[in-house]
């Protein structure tokens, strides 16, 4: 049988589910979605009411320096 290999860090690019970022996050879902909506933490992109992903380049800006995470202002 076949076994899927996971990776065993997050991907530069790509998009990323809270399953996949829960174990590099300093911090709880609950926690993470709340700094989201203030503008603490990176954006979640919604595809359907039960399908949240996030930007894996925002994350890692973010998993850097959490504390001074700031979303960048697109011109």
């Amino acid at each position: 049988m076949l076994k899927t290999l996971k990776p065993e860090s997050l991907p530069l690019t790509g998009k990323s589910r809270w399953s996949t970022i829960r174990k590099y996050s300093p911090v709880s879902r609950e926690t993470f979605r709340k700094l989201s909506l203030s503008g603490k933490a990176p954006q979640p992109e919604r595809l359907g009411i039960r399908c949240t992903y996030y930007d894996n380049q925002e994350l890692h800006r973010w998993l850097k320096d959490p504390a001074n995470y700031q979303i960048e202002q697109k011109t």
